[in-house]
């Protein structure tokens, strides 16, 4: 490794050069956000992005006749989208005033400059036009902001494979698993989901946790989603679904395997310490949390960026190819076979461990070394090849 997990005066010698928010929280990068409130809006937001290089619009699909907890879950999201320490600045576009304020307001709560625009009663070319002027004063503020060396603790790093296959839960899984061994006792937060791949594997899921209080949490969080979603509404099993048909074809022939696979991220000694709702911030202190999202890629890196992640870990076997707008997504693969025939999309191989001649400790410190490398300003290979997944998770049908 390049970089010592030794301490001195109370730190590790792990350190990044990263962006001191308004809040205290650091971030890895420093964007200026062009952030719909619904998908009405996309158009303006891409207008005003266009007009102003180096802004970053984020559009989707939803936002519009949603109620309840599915409305609730929209604007956590959104807000914390915007809140998240890798985002410097944001405007806010939505049809109306309303709902537009509202996401305004909660990201103003993080401290950093935020505006909003709605646009009826002014029209897209009024409201692209007062936007853009608010986004270049913001992009050429955001572009003067110094960075200062932090401490690896001071880090956020979330989790979550894909198109896994037999390889994941032999090495590229471990390996994020050994990282979190090392790094949540050096003060790092850390978080993993995906409730319906774990299914075959609860049992063991409910041990890995701090106290059996919020093991019983957990357990009632995986069992709502067995009754409530899985056996409500299949039609006759989780064939193709879970596993996928990516996973089948690497091995995974059960979703039991696969979920004995997932749970190789957590390692051998992290135990979680509290149980979050989809895009909610964690609020115990350092240590691992466990997220309940689901286990489609772009759904769950959104969700945990949403929650204030600023870098994100992802064990792939077959070589699935997510990235998010705000986070960096680091792949880690240990398929000899997709390193070989996707070496673009693979920011740490570790195919060495099916080999022998790599053990899991060094997988494990060479995700280390790609973690701190990517929060000091390497673009990962998501970033490079414009990987800017953005996927809202929908509770229910909208009014």
């Amino acid at each position: 490794m390049v970089a010592s997990l030794a301490k001195s005066n109370g730190k590790s010698n792990l350190s990044f050069r990263g962006w001191r928010r308004e809040n205290g929280r650091v971030g890895v990068r420093n964007h200026v956000l062009i952030l719909p409130l619904d998908d009405l809006s996309n158009a303006a937001c891409e207008a005003v992005a266009n007009n102003i290089k180096g802004t970053l619009a984020i559009p989707h699909a939803y936002g519009r006749l949603q109620f309840g907890e599915d409305l609730a879950l929209h604007f956590r999201t959104l807000i914390g989208t915007g809140s998240n320490p890798n985002v410097a600045a944001v405007v806010v576009i939505g049809i109306e005033d309303g709902w537009t304020n509202r996401v305004v307001e909660g990201i103003a709560k993080a401290g950093k400059p935020v505006t909003g625009f709605g646009i009826e009663g002014t029209g897209d070319i009024g409201t692209i036009a007062k936007a853009s002027r608010v986004a270049k004063d913001y992009l050429q503020w955001a572009s003067e902001l110094p960075q200062e060396e932090c401490d690896i603790s001071e880090l956020w790093v979330s989790t979550k494979c894909g198109e896994s296959d037999t390889t994941t839960g032999l090495a590229s899984c471990p390996a994020v698993g050994n990282m979190y061994d090392k790094l949540i006792p050096k003060g790092i937060y850390g978080v993993f989901g995906e409730t319906s791949e774990i299914t075959g594997g609860e049992h063991l899921a409910k041990a890995r946790a701090a106290t059996p209080e919020i093991g019983e949490k957990w357990y009632k969080v995986w069992k709502a989603y067995q009754d409530d979603v899985i056996e409500a509404h299949k039609t006759d099993d989780l064939s193709e679904s879970q596993p996928t048909k990516g996973n089948i074809a690497g091995g995974l022939t059960t979703i039991e395997e696969k979920a004995l696979g997932n749970l190789e991220k957590i390692g051998r000694q992290c135990r979680y310490i509290d149980v979050l709702e989809p895009a909610e911030a964690p609020a115990k202190g350092p240590g691992l949390y466990y997220m309940d999202t689901s286990s489609a890629a772009a759904e769950c890196v959104t969700l945990m960026a949403a929650a204030g992640y600023a870098v994100h870990t992802f064990p792939t076997g077959q070589g699935n190819v997510i990235g998010n707008p705000i986070v960096p997504v680091i792949k880690i693969s240990g398929n000899p076979r997709t390193v070989r025939t996707m070496p673009e999309h693979i920011d740490v191989d570790v195919s060495g461990v099916l080999r022998r001649d790599m053990t899991l400790e060094q997988a494990g410190d060479a995700l280390i070394e790609m973690i701190v490398r990517t929060a000091n300003g390497r673009l990962t290979a998501a970033e490079a090849l414009g990987h800017r997944e953005f996927v809202l998770t929908k509770l229910y049908r909208s009014a």
